[in-house]
């Protein structure tokens, strides 16, 4: 970040581990935010979704405006647009998309207040992204969320994702899908898209 003179940083989910935040006011936001990034390079914004990680935990605490008054640097919601004049970045809610944290979350509890019904939040984020990817001028258009689409990893491919958000995607031009989830460093490009996904 000091050698980019970086302007902003992104984060793509997992924020606190491994149940997310319990409230506002717990202290995970300190000791795992707050009091890590501390270089000089990293005082600059920070924009952040939430992982299926975040969402085991108190995930409306994480988008609370309160965090954004312990510490001015964060900045999460769930889904938004931001405009970096060459690039605009959407960043998208993608752990409700995952059908088996729904049905089959093992030991897990989800977090799904303003989320349920399922099926009504995931068409109207659909919806919204679709139209603000329709109206983008930006030479790059940059899409950020959680999970991978495409994936060698560990957990596999998305199918929720393949089959609503990629063809979304493909159609609008949108030139980069970054993503976390995995924990590792891939890119993977498409013969049939200008689309690339990167974990």
């Amino acid at each position: 970040a000091e050698k980019m003179d970086a302007d902003f940083v992104i984060s793509t989910g997992d924020n606190f581990y491994s149940d997310g935040l319990t409230g506002v006011n717990d202290m995970a936001f300190e000791d795992s935010f707050t009091g890590i990034y501390t270089a000089k390079s990293l005082q600059k914004p920070w924009y952040t979704v939430l992982g299926n990680h975040d969402y085991r935990g108190d995930a409306l605490a994480q988008t609370s405006p309160v965090l954004a008054k312990v510490d001015r640097r964060w900045i999460c919601i769930k889904s938004f647009i931001l405009n970096a004049e060459i690039a605009d970045f959407f960043f998208v809610d993608t752990t409700p998309f995952v059908l088996k944290y729904w049905t089959n979350p093992g030991n897990s509890t989800y977090d799904w207040r303003g989320v349920a019904p399922r099926d009504t939040y995931i068409t109207n984020l659909l919806k919204d992204v679709e139209a603000l990817l329709r109206q983008s001028r930006a030479p790059w258009k940059i899409v950020v969320g959680h999970h991978p689409i495409r994936t060698a990893g560990k957990h596999g491919d998305t199918e929720e994702l393949v089959q609503l958000l990629l063809p979304m995607l493909k159609a609008n031009g949108v030139d980069l899908y970054v993503n976390g989830h995995d924990h590792c460093l891939e890119q993977i490009s498409s013969s049939d898209s200008a689309a690339l996904c990167s974990t």
